[in-house]
This record gives C-alpha cells, sequence and structure tokens, in this order.
C-alpha cells in the first residue's frame, strides 16, 4: 500500500491504525482491482473508496440511494477539507451548476449520485469529459432480488460500467448473505473481482429479546435508562408511531414521530431535529434511517417484529457506531408474527417463499436459547463459537433453566384439539384457565374435559409456553385466521412418546428490561468536562449549519475528556482529529480544557507513548501463551498500554484488569501507578482518606477498611486505590 494512503488516514480524518480488512480493500482498489466488501454499519466502508479517491488523480463516483445518505457524507467530507460534491434534486439550480463545474474542472474528487441518475445522458456525457478511477456502489445489497430492500434501478449499473472500462468497481453493503454477495458479484459483472467479507459481530452492541407483556411500560421503563441521549424505536405502523410517540411526549420525552404519512417538509424537520441533537428520540417506521450515519445512537428499541432478519440487522446497526455501547431491545410476541405472516401470504409464490425463509431465520434468532449472536451470525455465513459474548440477555442473564413441561404441552395440545383446531392460543389459554368468557361459552368450551385443568398457571406463562409450543413444532399456526393445528410431533407429546423441555418464567407483571451495564462508563472519562465539549460542539454545529457529530464524534470527545489534550500535538493524538479539523477547532475545545484542568489541578494524560512500537491488538492475545495472563496485563500495562484498551485487548472489564495488576504487584512486580490514581472516580481528598485507612489498616483484607471508612467507599474504589497504594511502595505517606 502506498503511504500515502497511511498519511491521508491520519492527517485527513484523524485515525492512527486501519480497521481490519480497510488495508487490504484500498490496495485493491488502488491495483484497480474489482472488490466487493461486506462490513457491519459502523466497520469503515466508506474510508474503503474515500482514501483512494484522494490518492487517485482522477474523480471517483460514488453510488448511494438517498439524497439523505449523500448529503451527510459530503458535510463530513467538506469538514474534513475534502472536495467531495453531490448533484441531485434537493440543490438549487446555482448549486447544481457549481457542483458540476467542479467535477468538469476535476476539481472534484468524489461525486455522489444516485444510481438512476448516473444512467441519464447527460451525466454520462458529462463523466466522458473526465477521468473516472473508480466507481464506489454503496447499499450494494439493493442489486439482489434475494436482498431485503431490492431496486430495480440498481439492477441497471451494469450498462454504466461500460463507460468506465478502466476504473475500479468496488461494490459495499452491511447486509448480505452468501448468495446475495453471489448475485452481486453476477451482476456486475466481477469477474475475478475479490471478496472481503468482515466479521458481522458488532461488539459494543447489547441485544436483548424480551417477551411483549405491557410494551408501553416496557419502553418507558427502558428509555428512562437513556438521559439525554440519542435513540430509536422502530414501531410496525404509522398508527401505532404517532400513538407512541404521544405518549412518549405526554410522558416529558424528547420524541419526534417519522412515518410515510407524514408531509416530506414534515418528515425533513423531524429528520433534521434528530440528526442535530435538537430532539433525542425518533419514533419511526422502516422508512426511517437508511440514509442516517448518526454515531451516538444509544439504543435502538424494536417496538414491533421486524419484517426479516436482514432488516433487524441493518436497524440495530444505527446505533453506536461511535465503537461505544449501545443497547438493542426487540419486544416479540406471536401476534406480530401472525401479522407479518398475513402479509406475506399477500404476496405472489415467488416473493412468498422467500419471505418465510426469512422469517423463520428472524424466529430462530428471536426464540434461541443460546448466545443471541450464533443464530443472528450464522444467519450471514459466520460462524460464531464463542462460549459468552458478555454482550446479550442470554449470556448475561445465563442460559435459563430448563424444566419439564410435558403435561402442561399435553393440556394445551388435548384443549386444542378439543375446541377442533379452530382457535388461536389466547382463546385455548381461557378455556384452560376456566375462563368465565363470553365467547368459551357461546362455544360451550365450558363443558370440556380440558376446562380449568390449567388454572395453576398465569396466563402469562401460559403464553410463553404456547411460544415455545409453536416453536418446538409441536403445533402449527394458520397464516391467516390464527387457529392452532396439532403437528405429528404434537401426536407423540400426546400420546406419551415425547418429552417437552423448556423455559418457565416467575409470574411477574411486566417483563423486566435489563439495561446493560454502561461499558462507556469504564472509559474514565471526565463527564463534567464531557457536557462542557458536548455544548461547545451544538453550539459550533449550530452556527456551521451540520449536525454535531460532523465537528467532532462523542468517542472524540470522551477521549478529550479522557487525555485533557492541551496542545495542537496532543490534540492529534486523539482519536478522529485530523490536521484540518485540528486547525479549524483547536481553539474552540482546547482552552475549555485548559480552564477545566487549571481549575482542579488535572494535568495532561499521555495517550500513546508506545507509538513508536504499536503491540497488534489481534495477536497479543495469543503472544507469550506460556505466560500467565496476569503477567502479561502487568507487562503490556508497564508498556505504557492504558486499562481501558487493555480491557478491549482481553474482552474483559476494569475490575478484571485491576485483580490481574493487583497480582502482578504482590508478587514483587513493579508497576507503573500513576494512571491507577486518576481512574478511581473519588474526589482528591477522599482519596487520601482511604490510603490513610490503608495506613492503620493495612490492606491484605479490604473489610477492616471498609468498615473503619464507615462503609462510605465502594469494594471497587477500594480495590483501585489498593492497586494504587501497593504499586507506590507500600504507601509512603506523602499522597
Amino acid at each position: 500500500m502506498p503511504e500515502q494512503a497511511r498519511t491521508i488516514l491520519k492527517n485527513v480524518f484523524g485515525y492512527d491504525q486501519f480497521r481490519p480488512l480497510q488495508a487490504q480493500i484500498i490496495d485493491h482498489i488502488l491495483n484497480r482491482q474489482d472488490v466487493l466488501v461486506v462490513m457491519p454499519t459502523g466497520g469503515g466502508k466508506s474510508l474503503c473508496y474515500q482514501i483512494p479517491a484522494l490518492v487517485f488523480g482522477g474523480l471517483t463516483v460514488v453510488i448511494s440511494p438517498l439524497i439523505s445518505l449523500m448529503k451527510d457524507q459530503v458535510e463530513q467530507l467538506r469538514q474534513l477539507g475534502v472536495p467531495a460534491v453531490m448533484l441531485n434534486s434537493s440543490l438549487s439550480m446555482d448549486e447544481y451548476r457549481r457542483n458540476r463545474d467542479l467535477v468538469a474542472g476535476n476539481t472534484a474528487k468524489l461525486l455522489y449520485l444516485a444510481p438512476e441518475a448516473l444512467l441519464k445522458s447527460n451525466m454520462l456525457e458529462l463523466l466522458s469529459t473526465v477521468k473516472v478511477d473508480c466507481l464506489a456502489i454503496d447499499e450494494a445489497h439493493c442489486i439482489s432480488q434475494w436482498g431485503h430492500d431490492f431496486r430495480p434501478e440498481y439492477r441497471q449499473l451494469i450498462k454504466a460500467r461500460a463507460n468506465f472500462p478502466h476504473a475500479a468497481c468496488a461494490a459495499l453493503t452491511a447486509t448480505a448473505t452468501p448468495r446475495v454477495r453471489q448475485d452481486i458479484q453476477n451482476s456486475l459483472e466481477m469477474n475475478g473481482g475479490k471478496e472481503f467479507v468482515a466479521s458481522f459481530n458488532r461488539e459494543n452492541l447489547f441485544i436483548q429479546v424480551a417477551p411483549k407483556d405491557n410494551p408501553l411500560d416496557q419502553t418507558l421503563q427502558f428509555i428512562d435508562n437513556f438521559e439525554n441521549q440519542s435513540g430509536i424505536i422502530y414501531c410496525h405502523s404509522r398508527k401505532q408511531v404517532e400513538s407512541l410517540s404521544d405518549r412518549l411526549t405526554r410522558n416529558g420525552f424528547s420524541v419526534k414521530p417519522y412515518h410515510a404519512g407524514l408531509s416530506d417538509a414534515e418528515r425533513s424537520r423531524n429528520q433534521e431535529a434528530f440528526i442535530r441533537d435538537d430532539v433525542q428520540i425518533i419514533v419511526a417506521t422502516i422508512a426511517f434511517g437508511m440514509g442516517i450515519d448518526k454515531p451516538n445512537v444509544r439504543f435502538v428499541q424494536h417496538y414491533d417484529l421486524p419484517k426479516n432478519i436482514e432488516s433487524y440487522y441493518q436497524e440495530i446497526g444505527r446505533a453506536g457506531r461511535d465503537g461505544l455501547q449501545a443497547h438493542c431491545l426487540l419486544l416479540f410476541s406471536y401476534a406480530d408474527v401472525q401479522k407479518i405472516k398475513y402479509f406475506i401470504d399477500q404476496k405472489d409464490p415467488a416473493e412468498k417463499r422467500i419471505a418465510n425463509i426469512h422469517l423463520t431465520a428472524l424466529l430462530r434468532f428471536a426464540e434461541s436459547e443460546v448466545c443471541r449472536r450464533m443464530p443472528l451470525l450464522h444467519y450471514f455465513g459466520e460462524k460464531y463459537d464463542t462460549e459468552k459474548c458478555h454482550a446479550c440477555d442470554i449470556c448475561e442473564g445465563g442460559r435459563p433453566e430448563k424444566i419439564d413441561l410435558t403435561i402442561a404441552a399435553q393440556k394445551f395440545l388435548s384443549c386444542v384439539k378439543r375446541t377442533g383446531e379452530r382457535f388461536g392460543s389466547n382463546h385455548i389459554i381461557d378455556v384452560l384457565r376456566g375462563s368465565k368468557a363470553k365467547r368459551v361459552f357461546q362455544h360451550r368450551h365450558e363443558k370440556l374435559s380440558t376446562y380449568g385443568i390449567g388454572e395453576d398457571f398465569s396466563k402469562k406463562q401460559w403464553q410463553q409456553m404456547a411460544r415455545q409450543f409453536l416453536h418446538k413444532g409441536l403445533a402449527e399456526q394458520d397464516m391467516e385466521f390464527g387457529s392452532i393445528k396439532l403437528t405429528w410431533k404434537g401426536w407423540d407429546v400426546l400420546k406419551g412418546n415425547l418429552e417437552v423441555w423448556g423455559q418457565l418464567d416467575p409470574e411477574q407483571k411486566v417483563e423486566k428490561v435489563v439495561v446493560a451495564s454502561q461499558r462507556n462508563a469504564d472509559l474514565n472519562f471526565n463527564v463534567e468536562l464531557f457536557g462542557m465539549l458536548r455544548e461547545k460542539r451544538k453550539a459550533l454545529a449550530d452556527a456551521s449549519g451540520v449536525p454535531p457529530y460532523v465537528i467532532f464524534s462523542d468517542k472524540t470527545l470522551v477521549e478529550m475528556a479522557t487525555y485533557f489534550p492541551q496542545s495542537r500535538e496532543t490534540l492529534l493524538d486523539i482519536h478522529g482529529v485530523g490536521a484540518v479539523k485540528c486547525d479549524k477547532y483547536a481553539a474552540s475545545f482546547i482552552p475549555i480544557i485548559e480552564t477545566f484542568c487549571r481549575e482542579r489541578s488535572f494535568a495532561e494524560r499521555p495517550k500513546k507513548p508506545y507509538r513508536a512500537s504499536p503491540v497488534n491488538l489481534r495477536t497479543v492475545k495469543n503472544a507469550q501463551s506460556g505466560k500467565p495472563r496476569h503477567i502479561h496485563v502487568g507487562d503490556i500495562f508497564n508498556s505504557g498500554r492504558s486499562i481501558e484498551e487493555i480491557m478491549d485487548i482481553f474482552n474483559i472489564k476494569q475490575t478484571t484488569v485491576i485483580e490481574h495488576l493487583n497480582k502482578y504487584v504482590i508478587q514483587g512486580h513493579k508497576l507503573r501507578c500513576g494512571e491507577i490514581f486518576t481512574i478511581s472516580r473519588l474526589p482528591e481528598d477522599q482519596k487520601k482518606v482511604v490510603l490513610k485507612a490503608f495506613d492503620k489498616c493495612g490492606c491484605e483484607y479490604l473489610k477492616p477498611a471498609f468498615d473503619a471508612l464507615n462503609g462510605a467507599v465502594s469494594y471497587d474504589e477500594l480495590k483501585i486505590l489498593r492497586l494504587y497504594y501497593l504499586a507506590n511502595k507500600g504507601g509512603s505517606g506523602d499522597y
């Protein structure tokens, strides 16, 4: 790879290292080789063609399906000093003419177009006057009829390729199964093109599926954990969007609706308000999001079931694009499955077959009894065999204990049969629980032998079991009318030839929505300073008429609030700060940091003292395999790595790093201790009190110090300060 590409990565985009596969992809494009790139949302697809665009002497044409997506990328590139333009119907005549002139004059390096625009004769005529080095096709899954968002105009792009015989073709997407990938390559005639498929595993997304019990209460409980943070809630219908948006607004949340029934102007206003952090939450149908590149979305909730697993993956992919932790909650019910099946049944046979395959995969994921990532990643052709991902409800909550549900299944299936296999699960449950509902008596079902034999379980528990019986194939549900019929497997259960094992939750009013522990809180950044920097970013963004993340991402501000850069040189060490942005914004942000640190006697923290000899993050866990983990951790920490970086290297929590370092020191190894003191969140005076307590009580055990401090300091804080105490040679008394 040319050194120029690495220089651009740092000086223009502000990144020190390429992400996995980026360097190889860029190298292929620069050698004018076709590539198919499949990377998860937030994985860095755009850089794969943006950097070659700045190396090539000619023009890179980027095909993008939505105006909002083009606008977002062009704004971000211009902030970086990159000459990028778009040509579409959103521009005034003067803007369109000006951008066209920039292309014709070989000034623009990237041109963003819709697929149908590229095929127009006037556009082909314009491009015939310049050298086109690369044709980048974003959202390439739109090419394939097997994809979840097929667009016929994308299928025509092969016609345009003939006009650029010497240009490399890069097709990029976040969601493509092996079949879709093959279809893309065939459609674009990428003969001999290289396929790069990154891992679909977004480790920073906490994935949860909860039974849809009382969805409004569940939603209120969930979003209450994300005060002043951005999130998206997806609903199935316009009516549901309006209803939920109204209820959340009345409950004091900052919310706007988004659906196709709103006027173009109102949809645009609401989307813009969300992008610019003027509104925290968008309640939307699936019409929202494809053109959104907002990196600081902290949660995505599916109020209703998405139509397929590709849509689900793409929609949760809008969370946590900055690499910080985000939470994805899906509320699951068979009533929603029924709605989707009804709409599938309206399709023609070929479409129906594909839609049913997609739905079955989604149900396998939602009903999974193993780590959520296993069925999700398996769908995209990726093997995932990690024992615990530590970022889903199954792995964090522990796999539910299975119990024998055979007798309950026999009661349920017997009742299905005795009611004539003509009713849905709610009616069956009413009969089993001895309900006095009018419909039960209308059909004389109170006379059945199964009437009232299920009173030992609540209605919600029966609903949970009914879902499992359907999922296990003991019965099947009619797509249109919802009636349940026994299968041969169900008959085996009734005859006593087959046992049924599953989960049964204790009765509770609302299914608990557990919010993942905030890994972001373990980044050791100063929350007060982060808030001040965020306010400055918003003011600068409003003055420039751009979204705040175009100035700097949350991850950049978090690093500023962690390392306290107070010079141009140290600001350039921060993630996402390139030379152009440093020139633009150093005078705005550095004085805030300087004043904040001066008032609190804080000093800069060196971020990268190890730059001269970087450690390969992918191989570090395998290196020196004979060395005990705590020795390895201690050595890496002493080499200049931060605790945060060690957490990422080994995929462990901060408390585990502290335990390893504690063991390292106890065995007689020296340890640099400055950073350890700063990661404690206690006030300076309280830290000194704790260290004095160790002088008096010792630190072999923590309980004496805990009791001496009247329980005012948590054990986690005591562990941090004990490590500092030991690393500081047992404490000299000079703190």
